[in-house]
């Protein structure tokens, strides 16, 4: 069955229908709120808000999007209002990246059994982890939906709210963002000399 056929039966109510769209979606969800909280067991109770969120809105929802871009503005959304929340917790928010099975990684060569590689891929992943801590939740939201979860310009402005271009000069913001960061750090060389 299409999501627009399991959309339009779960809106009317079929459990069943709800359950598998549930199913073809949680991971990705579940991989958005991992990235913008840094705790899996937040980013778990976030993804069983934004499924709870979806069944009640539901009847309410009109295709002018796809589902699946309308629920990841919902996992947005409580990503968000929960960091809110937690950052007025806390006077510092410090929000460690980790990944999670599942997750759509670095697009990094498969180099499982290669020890150096392995080692490299790791070293990789946590450098740009550390560096997307550092950045704002705005840029690191924006960075999330379009690198890690493979969204589009077009379907990020909707989940954002966004005009295409605005989402287009944040991303490239972001991104001079976290090449700052990482080369503060040490991660990476700057630009070759010309000489």
């Amino acid at each position: 069955m299409t999501e627009e056929e399991l959309t339009a039966l779960a809106a009317r109510g079929d459990q069943d229908a709800f359950a598998q769209l549930v199913e073809r979606h949680q991971g990705k969800v579940y991989g958005l709120t991992l990235r913008l909280t840094g705790s899996p067991e937040d980013a778990m109770d976030l993804t069983q808000e934004t499924f709870f969120n979806a069944w009640r809105g539901l009847p309410n929802f009109h295709a002018e999007s796809k589902f699946s871009t309308w629920l990841y503005r919902l996992a947005a959304n409580a990503a968000i209002d929960f960091l809110r929340r937690e950052r007025r917790r806390r006077s510092l928010l410090t929000v460690p990246l980790t990944g999670e099975d599942g997750d759509r990684a670095l697009d990094i060569p498969d180099r499982r059994l290669d020890p150096q590689g392995e080692a490299e891929r790791r070293e990789l992943q946590g450098a740009i982890q550390r560096g997307l801590a550092r950045l704002t939740a705005e840029h690191r939201e924006i960075l999330v939906l379009r690198e890690f979860t493979g969204l589009s310009y077009a379907e990020i402005a909707q989940v954002l709210r966004l005009e295409e271009g605005t989402v287009k000069s944040r991303i490239a913001r972001a991104r001079l963002a976290l090449r700052r960061a990482l080369l503060e750090d040490g991660n990476f060389s700057g630009p070759p000399s010309s000489t």
